[in-house]
């Protein structure tokens, strides 16, 4: 009989899609997720080779408005940030990212995103900057994953942020013109061992070809790459720089050219009206430490953003995506702390009780049986797999939706 935990993600069919393929791919990918490796394996007919040392890009420690968007940590020790993407702030409240970014968990699941230069690999036990939680996400309606036409979403934070957002097209003196150099941002592969992923990093590129809806660039000398996606291309106009593109796509080997969505034909339809949208209603939610007493009928009724889940048709609860049904407790440190069957688990990205003891409503099976320690519920039998983190099954997850035979998804 699976675990309650396990039942819960075979059930969810935002993830179901994906978990076969994560499996598959377990013994090549955890070896990569170790070392925090973000880039996108070309393909072998396709030679890797040696870029410029975004790539060919410097330091960005002055673009406070690009964040990098990453899996929601749904624990408050040792589980480092699993990058997804990169993103624009144009307002305190909202981001500006690819859509394609949301393919993994879908619109509704769990995000977050970094305000700072230096996500990974962390200089320190934490990263230098902070994080807010994604209280809703937008795809633009006419997105198409095919082509990367509107590859745009917009991702609306839980709490505005103290940061200056990027300043949107006024005029058409600031459309992209076809020999116009253009800086993009990112936090994306660097096509360099020696210099990893996971920091905020600019370069410039020159426009090549301008469409409708989305303009090509070429190095000059940098160039976007996987993790770039979603990451404000700015372009001067006098005495400032304007979000003028956003991140789409590009040739895998990060060389040759970029695709990147126009802001300006994203503003009319898409990007104001959410700008004007009224705050949303205050729906009272269940108190943390009720929630394997109470039941839930929306997710507007969970607390700090849970998801209310019913699973197998029993009474919906709400939980994060990575954890059973539980209620949080008292604040913790560590999962020493909690006891026995509990867990240190993050609530809210950051705050003095964002960390509280998780507790299970149904509790875990008991041990193996000391006697047959290979019986049906020992990690034998799991493969050896049955206690990996959280981050790694979310980073498993994100390889194998995202890994494409001919373009890049500069995720």
């Amino acid at each position: 009989m699976p675990r309650p935990v396990e039942r819960f993600r075979q059930e969810r069919a935002a993830y179901g899609q994906h978990v076969a393929r994560a499996l598959f791919l377990v013994s090549a990918l955890a070896a990569l997720l170790a070392c925090q490796s973000v880039a996108e394996e070309s393909p072998a007919s396709t030679p890797r080779t040696d870029s410029r040392p975004v790539v060919a890009g410097s330091d960005a420690p002055d673009d406070t408005a690009a964040v990098a968007l990453i899996a929601r940590r749904t624990r408050c020790a040792g589980e480092p940030p699993v990058l997804l993407c990169s993103g624009a702030l144009i307002a305190p409240d909202v981001v500006l990212t690819a859509a394609h970014c949301l393919a993994i968990f879908g619109p509704e699941g769990p995000h977050e995103v970094y305000l700072g230069q230096v996500l990974l690999p962390q200089p320190e036990p934490s990263p230098r900057g902070r994080f807010a939680r994604v209280a809703r996400a937008l795809i633009h309606p006419d997105y198409d994953a095919t082509t990367h036409a509107y590859d745009v979403a917009l991702l609306r934070l839980a709490a505005p942020v103290d940061v200056t957002p990027f300043p949107l097209p006024e005029s058409t003196s600031v459309i992209p013109t076809a020999g116009a150099s253009v800086r993009v941002v990112g936090y994306g592969d660097t096509k360099d061992a020696a210099v990893p992923s996971g920091r905020r990093r600019q370069g410039t590129l020159t426009v090549t070809q301008v469409e409708p809806a989305a303009f090509r660039a070429g190095p000059a000398p940098s160039m976007s790459c996987v993790g770039d996606s979603g990451g404000p291309v700015l372009l001067r106009d006098g005495g400032r720089e304007v979000l003028v593109g956003l991140t789409a796509s590009g040739d895998v080997a990060c060389q040759d050219e970029a695709l990147n969505v126009r802001v300006d034909a994203l503003l009319d339809g898409f990007i104001r009206p959410f700008l004007a949208e009224a705050p949303a209603s205050v729906i009272p939610t269940l108190p943390p430490e009720d929630l394997c007493r109470a039941t839930c009928t929306r997710d507007a009724e969970c607390p700090s953003g849970l998801t209310c889940v019913s699973v197998e048709g029993a009474p919906a609860r709400c939980l994060l995506p990575a954890l059973q049904a539980g209620a949080y407790g008292a604040t913790c440190t560590d999962d020493a702390s909690c006891g026995t069957g509990g867990l240190c688990a993050r609530l809210e990205p950051e705050g003095t009780d964002a960390c509280r003891c998780f507790t299970p409503c149904t509790p875990p099976p008991p041990d193996p049986d000391p006697v047959d320690p290979g019986g049906p519920d020992s990690a034998t039998d799991a493969g050896g797999c049955a206690g990996a983190p959280g981050a790694l099954l979310l980073g498993l997850l994100s390889w194998a939706g995202l890994l494409k035979p001919a373009r890049r998804h500069i995720r």
